[in-house]
């Protein structure tokens, strides 16, 4: 017989491993927030252009900011992900 997915020897085990495996499903959902936010940091960004385009300089390194903070929640959600499938 042909076993597909997780093998795991006792029924806790098998209880374990797919607990693991929604935790990591549910981290994941903190990289559509970071999706968002970056939208949103770019969608200011070219509005603010268009309203001044003088401070065209100065808002693109605000924006760059944003992305940075909105980029780095997106990583950590996915390292919590990793965590939860490969350390525990």
């Amino acid at each position: 017989m042909q076993s597909r997915g997780v093998v795991a020897e006792t029924t806790a085990a098998a209880l374990i491993a797919a607990a693991k495996m929604q935790g990591a499903g549910m981290a994941t959902i903190g990289l559509a927030g970071a999706g968002i936010g970056i939208g949103s940091v770019f969608a200011a960004l070219i509005q603010g252009v268009a309203r001044n385009p003088s401070l065209r300089g100065q808002l693109f390194a605000y924006a760059v900011l944003g992305f940075a903070f909105a980029e780095a929640t997106g990583l950590f959600a996915l390292m919590v992900a990793f965590l939860l499938l490969y350390a525990y």
